[in-house]
């Protein structure tokens, strides 16, 4: 059984029992959350897709841990200005497992 959920302006294919990093949620480590924003629920045989959400679906998971991605690094320049801009980003997530998938 999987299912498509959105979150963080994303969109992930998730399965009972799999880790996944996503953007950053603002729950405490071990606490259970409700993913609602469910988009398509598969089990083996049969496929059931919202428009544009499954009405009643859930995926419950947990909270693992929240971190830093690695550091990106923005090198800007407009040769022959004498114009160079450099700047680094580190992405917050949270990492989830999944626990239970609902229709």
């Amino acid at each position: 059984m999987f299912a498509v959920v959105k979150t963080g302006g994303k969109q992930y294919k998730v399965a009972i029992g799999e880790k996944l990093k996503v953007e950053q949620i603002p729950a405490d480590i071990d606490s259970q959350i409700v993913l609602d924003q469910v988009l398509m629920v598969a089990d083996g045989e049969q496929v059931e897709v919202g428009v544009p959400l499954v009405a009643g679906a859930t995926v419950k998971a947990t909270v693992i841990s929240h971190g830093r991605g690695d550091k990106i690094r923005i090198f800007k320049m407009r040769r022959r200005k004498h114009y160079q801009k450099h700047q680094g980003h580190r992405q917050n997530y949270t990492e989830i497992r999944i626990d239970e998938i609902s229709k």
